[in-house]
């Protein structure tokens, strides 16, 4: 990592020029020097001005010795939050445009910067825009290459559709299993290896049982419905099918499910998927299930620290259709430590032959914590270059388009390989409805467990609030007091949303 120093005049929006220093230079670190710019140092002059009726952003940007500007226009106007956004995105397309010229190329998703491109043109459409038209401001005012903006064009209907469908007294629960047979290289999730943390396992399910007691309590109370629950880690095939079978049987006997259209458990890796869970799982209404590959190449399963083969993939897949269960999602990840082009478009054409309904292709994303930026536990590995991790998506792309599947929802992450993106993409009918509401923000996601996010939303104002369980599993044990207070804050929130 290497420093750039950073100026300000007129301003002072460290984000914005934060959000886009990490899109262009992710190598660059942010630095806030006082005085002048250094001679020879690399750094960006980026200047604020009111000129008449409009805004007016210049970046002055200096890397490597050569130096390119940028500027960008706004229209002026008194209403604080509308001009902090005019500002912010000014800024943002001048530093841009200076970036870009330095580099000689533009980003696949140009100057978006955020996670969540799919809002912007949702946005536009709920707003009266043609699809076209919502297409046209992200290639044109936002620099996003024709290949992204089609992809987010497909996702924002899909969004449109979930919108079209989501009563306001509903909501999605997420239930967090924060247990793993082993850790994976590139993970940074809050997971707990079973191995070590065996004993937490009983005294984690009793208390998560009491917490859906309470959450039960509290939307019956406030007259709020479930349409979606995922039960998501870690790894929830964990549990043992007993474990599984008393948190499956609770949440059965006290929410109202009457309205729940979509049960999601997120089994994930083979070696922990048995036919006897899959039976308890099923028994229980679960209509949606995942087997996570990540590749079928055994030898980069290896390099991520996986205790298991491209065989064992295979025998949970068969297991889980011989259980019936009538939705099926893979996961596989562009960009693994010794993966190759052709070893991913492999992978990716036997899950395809496999016949899943939902296919999610992840871009690795480098998560500060996880193996893959260095630990001390093992040698940093090499990992595929931009070059290759965008034909992959590409051939992914083209393949899942030839046989019928979709995209329906996406997001990016920091320090992901190439500034690429996550997709999911579908067989149409079988779009995942909570990682729609999830990705997009479209309604409250209420979360328990260890390492849960409630998400309360405002479908109205946009306005989010964020609540967070306790993440690691002995935490969560001694946070009892703390899950009541989460479940009484989500109280109050639901019953402003009735008045």
């Amino acid at each position: 990592m290497t420093a750039m120093d950073l100026y300000f005049y007129g301003h002072d929006y460290k984000y914005a020029a934060e959000q886009m220093l990490l899109t262009l230079f992710p190598e660059e670190r942010p630095v806030y020097p006082e005085g002048e710019p250094r001679p020879g140092s690399d750094h960006l002059v980026l200047t604020l001005r009111e000129e008449g009726n409009l805004l007016t952003a210049r970046a002055r940007l200096t890397v490597g010795g050569k130096t390119a500007e940028g500027e960008d226009r706004g229209p002026l106007t008194d209403a604080g939050l509308e001009r902090d956004r005019v500002a912010q995105r000014i800024l943002k397309l001048a530093f841009y445009r200076a970036g870009t010229a330095l580099l000689g190329k533009e980003p696949p998703w140009g100057a978006l910067t955020g996670v969540r491109p799919v809002k912007l043109p949702t946005r536009d459409m709920r707003a009266g825009a043609s699809r076209e038209e919502a297409k046209h401001r992200l290639m044109t005012e936002y620099r996003v290459s024709p290949g992204r903006a089609e992809l987010a064009m497909d996702c924002a209907d899909a969004s449109l559709s979930a919108i079209d469908s989501l009563q306001p007294d509903e909501l999605s629960l997420y239930i967090g299993i924060p247990f793993c047979p082993t850790r994976c290289a590139y993970c940074s999730f809050v997971s707990a290896d079973v191995i070590r943390t065996l004993k937490l396992l009983p005294p984690f399910v009793e208390l998560l049982l009491e917490e859906v007691d309470m959450a039960a309590a509290m939307l019956k109370a406030q007259g709020f419905f479930i349409r979606t629950i995922y039960i998501g880690g870690g790894t929830p095939t964990t549990l043992s099918a007993p474990q599984m079978d008393a948190l499956l049987s609770r949440v059965r006997e006290k929410f109202d499910l009457s309205r729940c259209t979509e049960f999601t458990v997120e089994a994930g890796r083979p070696d922990t998927i048995t036919a006897e869970k899959l039976a308890v799982i099923r028994r229980y209404g679960v209509d949606r299930v995942s087997v996570n590959p990540q590749t079928m190449e055994d030898h980069v399963l290896s390099a991520m620290g996986r205790a298991h083969t491209a065989d064992d993939i295979r025998r949970a897949f068969a297991l889980v259709r011989e259980a019936g269960f009538p939705c099926v999602n893979m996961d596989l990840i562009a960009g693994l430590p010794k993966d190759t082009v052709e070893g991913f478009c492999a992978s990716l054409d036997e899950v395809i032959a496999l016949g899943p309904e939902n296919i999610t292709v992840h871009t690795l994303a480098l998560k500060k914590g996880s193996r893959l930026l260095g630990d001390g536990s093992a040698p940093v590995p090499v990992l595929p270059s931009a070059e290759d991790v965008d034909a992959m998506l590409s051939y992914a792309w083209n393949a899942l388009r030839s046989v019928g599947q979709r995209p329906y929802y996406l997001y990016r992450q920091k320090y992901m390989s190439g500034s690429f993106e996550n997709v999911g993409w579908s067989v149409p009918g079988w779009e995942n409805l909570y990682n729609i509401c999830m990705m997009e923000e479209l309604h409250t996601i209420l979360s328990l467990g260890g390492g849960g996010i409630t998400k309360l939303i405002d479908p109205a104002t946009g306005h989010i609030e964020r609540l967070s369980n306790p993440k690691y599993p002995h935490e969560y044990l001694q946070s009892r007091e703390k899950l009541r207070s989460i479940k009484e804050k989500t109280a109050a929130f639901l019953a402003q949303r009735k008045e």
